[in-house]
């Protein structure tokens, strides 16, 4: 992969160079000895190329410079400039236009490159990473897997439990139903002009004094279940009384907490306040 990406920039840096050169000497030539003109011409190209070195070597050792970076940004701008300004004087400027940019396309390959390096990772790290995110992958379709799965499940006991109410309702609402229709025949019946008299033929032989009624069957208690009233509350005196029976009741006489217990576990009431004056009165 290094090779892959050192290459394009080290070839497009050549044929930049090489242009740059040519074209310096080129533009130049006729109005100052070509010696000249080669000298500026490589020195563009070697100040380009310094700049490309060191800026390399920092990257080796880690580390970066902006100034350089700067500097040789700078050259392969001139160089451009150069190719530009050479296009534009020529007959055929489009042609050297379609050329003028391989400094800066140098620069930029040669910045991608360093980007590579500097985010490159060998083969047993990629390697972890690949299985790292494999086994991530295995997990997420795992859990979404299960995830599917309970809730087809869910759905199917709800789906289930849904279907068993609605038997239940149907079953509810026939018996209902079955109850409405007897509650009727027994209200006709109940209503009907032959049902007295029927009854009357059944009842005066046996109970004379007895007139023929037939009611109709209650659903459940009617009558109200009367509430049970409270305990009337203990007089001081009686209260006094009882307090000191329990006190005595032992000898020696019993302690104040003994009494309270003895006198709440025999099923009386008082208040802590009432019980501790009566105690107080008594002892």
């Amino acid at each position: 992969m290094r090779v892959k990406t050192v290459l394009p920039a080290v070839a497009m840096t050549a044929v930049s160079m090489v242009l740059t050169l040519a074209v310096v000497v080129m533009w130049l030539s006729p109005v100052m000895p070509w010696l000249v003109a080669l000298v500026v011409g490589l020195g563009i190209d070697g100040g380009w190329l310094a700049t490309l070195a060191y800026e390399r070597r920092l990257a080796a050792q880690g580390d970066h410079s902006p100034t350089v970076t700067a500097v040789g940004w700078g050259f392969g701008l001139i160089a451009t400039g150069v190719l530009v300004a050479h296009a534009l004087a020529e007959e055929s400027a489009g042609a050297w236009l379609a050329v003028a940019w391989l400094p800066v396309a140098a620069k930029g390959l040669w910045l991608v490159h360093g980007l590579w390096e500097r985010t490159a990772l060998t083969p047993s790290a990629l390697g972890s990473i690949r299985g790292i995110q494999q086994e991530a992958r295995d997990e997420a379709a795992v859990a979404r897997a299960r995830l599917r799965a309970e809730a087809a499940t869910e759905e199917t006991r709800l789906t289930a439990v849904t279907q068993a109410g609605a038997r239940v309702a149907r079953v509810q609402a026939d018996t209902a139903k079955t109850l409405s229709r007897a509650w009727s025949a027994l209200e006709t019946a109940r209503n009907g002009e032959g049902t007295a008299t029927a009854l009357t033929s059944v009842t005066r032989p046996v109970t004379p004094s007895v007139a023929p009624r037939w009611e109709l069957p209650v659903w459940g208690p009617t009558d109200p279940v009367p509430a049970l009233e409270p305990a009337p509350a203990l007089t001081d005196a009686a209260l006094d009384a009882l307090v000191d029976d329990i006190r005595t009741s032992e000898t020696p006489a019993l302690s104040y907490r003994e009494m309270a217990t003895r006198f709440r576990a025999a099923g009386h009431s008082a208040s802590e306040v009432r019980l501790r004056a009566a105690w107080k009165r008594v002892a």
